[in-house]
């Protein structure tokens, strides 16, 4: 029959297009809301949150259900729910008879998966229509979700009272812990309240609350969920007051993922809770000091290097909105002070430019419009390699950076991760090695820390492993990937950094075998604007920043005494680590000649061997040690022109330039100096003198002193044999002369002059 094939085929059609309305009936997502951005802790503990966009504190939604809540709130709410398709059809005829009788609504029969529901439809009017809308969309939730998911999502958005929304939320707000912390109590309470959310309100409603919440819990123990004593125990507890604030243990970290993708998510980090509360109370503790001195934020970063996480991240201190406390300084560009100066001497190590104790001349300098000072305003006239980076010298890390390169050693800093270098080298110069380019403490901190990544993969003999980023951060920092230093440059690098004098209270920390090995460095901008220190072991890198966030400067802080103290004290709070293995199949064994620090040559009398990194080999011989003919009394330098060569006495010299011999002497008075050459020989192959102030083609300004008369100019050069009587003349006007000290206090019209000097056995210099 046509009839009947057309009938069916309309009813085949008609169900299948109902099918499909059914099954896409549920929205996708099923809830369309914000949630609060969650930051946890390596363990899952909670570190802090931020409000949700609407205004609510609403945990995204969690992977587990405590069982607690669970059993308590089936019993109060659907206790069939293991059982129904989303409909109680039992507790529907209940309710619809009960409402009959009542001719208004009493019960309302809902299940939690129709709670749910409504839940996700943002609670419409409670009509019929939507009555039945809920127990169609209830069961189509049931064939897609399963039972635990679906407690989950109630559990995630059922509203606890006030902007409080969801179980995690309200076990913080009410309680101060984690759901699975609850007591039966605690469970209890929160498992009747989304039923009448109103009841939280800490002035009213307190006894209804409780005797609900007592009610239920004498179910539970008729149930046997609880026994007696459990059940005496749990009447007794209080119910909360005011809600309570939730951790602020990283706020700076959590702000981090507001502007990513991250914001609305559960964040796990690898922030350890217990060491980031210790940290931040170091820092609450110093902060307290320094800002007796006006001295108003720090920041302290603590990076595990075997883990490749941050455990403990303090972005700055609390020291007020007037004090910019809530400025992120870990990710602030600042001026980097003396703290790369380590990198630049490793790069030269592994570049094969300069061995560990190589001299390095430190006296006034200028180079074109530039004059470095050292910290202290003193000079030692030359100074191994590795106490530049010890001592922090100024004018000495000028020279090597002058000898580096700057364009190369810019390079090599961008290659190494620091992105806030953006002007080309010209626009830095030479300060660069003394702060002039800024960076952050995440950068800088996570340099050296690939460092000690380097060294940890080379021992466990994992080359690769020092390849990988150092930080997966999710924020979008750039992590230090394509540079590689040699091991034994890292070695020679950390070995230097381990003799920086510490703070006060770690001076001697030799003297105790438990004392922790630490390489460090410290660095102070210029304006004394910011403080630095970093800390590296083989388990750890610390980074600390101190300073005021808006850029003012005090005269008291500098890194040795403001940032120093604060990571010596987080190193203390850390667990106890190891220190890095001697390298040596990257380094060689070679003669050195220990005055000079290079490779000994022909004429270094003494010579020690060292291990040193292996492209140590191509460096210079020894230039400092010469070959030197003196008279039978060792008094003067001839050569055959004035002396028999029988008569030469020939010796092999550490000399040094007349200007580094000048401050040499003085640290080192066992200095030897040359004497002068014999009045009757030629002198013209080495030059006895050397000017120390003024500096060639230099602007001389003359003070005024508090008389208002002209002030004095003070000259200075340096003679090979201090002892020499040397005259000075400016143009053809005859100045006097000195002896043993060759200092003379000038005073003269503005104009353009020559300064010619002459000693007593005819050596001349000049210089305009």
């Amino acid at each position: 029959n046509p009839n009947i094939s057309r009938k069916k085929y309309w009813l085949f059609l008609a169900g299948a297009v109902l099918s499909l309305m059914y099954w896409f009936s549920l929205p996708n997502p099923l809830f369309d809301t914000s949630y609060s951005t969650v930051l946890e802790d390596v363990n899952g503990k909670l570190l802090g949150a931020k409000i949700a966009d609407d205004y609510q504190w609403r945990f995204p939604i969690s992977d587990h259900i405590p069982e607690k809540f669970k059993i308590a709130l089936l019993e109060f709410e659907d206790r069939d729910f293991e059982n129904h398709i989303g409909i109680d059809f039992s507790s529907l005829l209940r309710a619809t008879l009960q409402n009959l009788e009542a001719k208004k609504v009493v019960s309302g029969a809902s299940t939690i998966t129709m709670q749910v529901i409504r839940l996700a439809q943002k609670n419409p009017p409670r009509t019929v229509p939507e009555k039945v809308k809920e127990m169609i969309l209830a069961t189509r939730l049931e064939l897609s979700h399963t039972k635990d998911e679906i407690l989950k999502l109630y559990a995630a958005h059922a509203p606890f009272g006030g902007n409080v929304v969801g179980l995690e939320t309200a076990s913080w707000r009410y309680f101060g812990r984690n759901s699975n912390e609850l007591s039966w109590a605690e469970s209890t309470m929160l498992a009747v309240l989304p039923n009448s959310p109103a009841l939280i309100h800490p002035g009213r409603n307190r006894d209804e609350l409780k005797t609900k919440r007592d009610r239920l819990l004498h179910r539970l123990h008729d149930r046997g969920f609880i026994d007696e004593l459990t059940l005496e125990l749990s009447l007794l507890e209080e119910l909360p007051n005011d809600p309570l604030a939730l951790p602020q243990d990283a706020p700076h970290y959590l702000a981090k993922y507001l502007s990513t993708p991250k914001k609305g998510t559960r964040i796990r980090s690898g922030i350890e809770q217990s060491l980031q509360q210790k940290v931040s109370g170091i820092v609450d503790f110093h902060h307290q000091q320094l800002s007796q001195n006006g001295i108003e934020n720090a920041a302290v970063l603590v990076l595990d290097v075997k883990k490749q996480q941050i455990v403990s991240y303090i972005g700055n201190t609390h020291s007020g909105e007037q004090h910019d406390q809530y400025v992120n300084i870990i990710d602030a560009p600042r001026s980097t002070g003396s703290i790369l100066k380590p990198l630049l001497y490793a790069l030269m190590l592994d570049e094969g430019t300069i061995l560990p104790n190589t001299l390095v001349a430190d006296v006034p300098s200028k180079f074109s419009d530039y004059s470095p000072q050292n910290f202290s305003r003193t000079y030692d006239g030359a100074v191994p390699a590795s106490h530049v980076v010890a001592r922090s010298l100024n004018v000495p890390a000028v020279q090597l950076l002058k000898e580096y390169g700057v364009p190369k050693f810019l390079h090599h800093l961008k290659k190494l991760g620091i992105t806030s270098i953006e002007h080309p080298p010209e626009h830095y110069g030479l300060t660069l090695i003394l702060g002039g380019a800024e960076a952050t403490l995440l950068e800088i901190t996570s340099i050296y820390a690939s460092l000690a990544n380097q060294m940890n993969a080379y021992n466990a003999k994992n080359p690769e492993a020092s390849t990988y980023s150092f930080i997966n951060f999710e924020h979008g920092h750039t992590p230090t990937t394509n540079f590689n230093f040699n091991v034994g440059s890292i070695w020679s690098m950390f070995q230097a950094m381990v003799d920086v004098q510490r703070p006060e209270d770690e001076v001697f920390w030799r003297r105790f075998n438990e004392a922790r090995k630490v390489a460090w460095k410290t660095g102070t901008s210029f304006g004394n604007r910011d403080g630095w220190a970093i800390g590296i072991t083989p388990d750890y890198v610390v980074g600390v920043w101190v300073g005021n966030a808006d850029g003012e400067g005090r005269p008291e802080l500098t890194g040795v005494t403001s940032a120093g103290p604060i990571l010596f004290d987080v190193f203390n709070a850390l667990p106890s680590t190891t220190w890095f293995k001697e390298p040596i199949y990257e380094l060689e064994k070679i003669s050195i000649c220990p005055l000079s620090g290079h490779r000994a040559g022909t004429y270094c009398k003494k010579t020690k061997q060292e291990w040193v990194p292996k492209k140590g080999l191509n460096t210079t011989i020894c230039p400092y040690h010469k070959s030197v003919h003196l008279d039978e009394h060792r008094m003067f330098q001839v050569d055959t022109r004035c002396t028999e060569y029988s008569s030469m006495i020939t010796e092999s010299r550490f000399v040094l330039p007349p200007d580094q011999a000048l401050y040499y002497q003085r640290v080192h008075p066992s200095y030897d100096p040359l004497p002068p050459f014999h009045p009757d020989c030629s002198n013209d192959q080495l030059s006895s003198m050397k000017f120390i102030y003024p500096f060639s083609n230099s602007n001389i300004y003359v003070p005024v002193e508090l008389d208002g008369n002209t002030g004095r100019t003070v000259f200075e050069i340096a003679h090979r044999n201090p002892s020499t009587k040397i005259f000075w003349h400016l143009d053809d006007q005859y100045l006097g002369q000195t002896r043993d000290f060759h200092q003379l206090s000038v005073s003269h019209k503005a104009g353009k002059y020559q300064l010619v000097l002459v000693d007593e056995y005819g050596s001349r210099i000049e210089q305009s």
